[in-house]
């Protein structure tokens, strides 16, 4: 008669020996692939669980996709850095933890002064069965109508607060480095024709009041 499995016992923390690192649930943590030429999985500690010896460790992962493991693929605006929290759950040895890192919001990442190798930010989680995103919608900006890659330069016009792509202005990255200031095409022809409104009244001013003179 086979031996009933002894219960595990789920773990507050627990110190990975070989990166001499103490993961906890809620940690975002690197994983080492199956295929070795493959970048590291990103992936978010649901829970540690071990024997009762404290041995054979496993930690509940939730993982985050990268652009090209997505069902759409990566797109133009996605980041380099950028993964996807998905629906996928699994139960891996802790053996297989490489290191920790750190998944910012979309936020707070660009806002970072300096990104690290362990940086990666989220902006959407992502179902694995149907390939759908939440949320469906964000932002977009531009003349190409994209939403943000943080990757990008972009300039902002001082007069609709849009960005833009230096390439969809006719600029090149090192023009727009120069820019003091930048107004849109539509900004600037709005600004010429106020300023314009604003002379020709001006001058009907100036002639209402010399015809007054004039006159007397």
């Amino acid at each position: 008669m086979a031996k009933p499995k002894a219960p595990r016992r789920a773990l507050e923390s627990y110190t990975v020996k070989h990166i001499n690192k103490t993961i906890k649930p809620g940690d975002c943590v690197l994983m080492r692939p199956s295929d070795p030429s493959k970048p590291s999985y990103v992936a978010k500690i649901d829970g540690i669980e071990s024997d009762a010896r404290r041995a054979n460790v496993k930690v509940r992962v939730r993982w985050y996709y990268r652009p090209e493991e997505s069902i759409g693929g990566r797109r133009q605006f996605h980041g380099s850095k950028e993964v996807f929290l998905s629906d996928h759950y699994d139960l891996q040895s802790a053996d297989t933890i490489e290191g920790k890192c750190t998944v910012h919001s979309f936020k707070s990442y660009t806002k970072l002064d300096a990104v690290g190798n362990d940086d990666y930010f989220c902006r959407f989680e992502y179902n694995s069965s149907t390939g759908a995103f939440n949320p469906d919608r964000i932002a977009v900006y531009c003349k190409c109508e994209m939403p943000y890659n943080p990757d990008d330069l972009m300039v902002q016009c001082e007069g609709c607060s849009d960005w833009f792509h230096p390439t969809c202005i006719n600029m090149t990255a090192e023009e727009a480095g120069r820019l003091d200031r930048f107004f849109c095409e539509n900004c600037s022809t709005e600004g010429q024709k106020m300023l314009q409104n604003s002379l020709t009244t001006a001058t009907q001013s100036d002639t209402k009041v010399n015809t007054k003179r004039r006159r007397r």
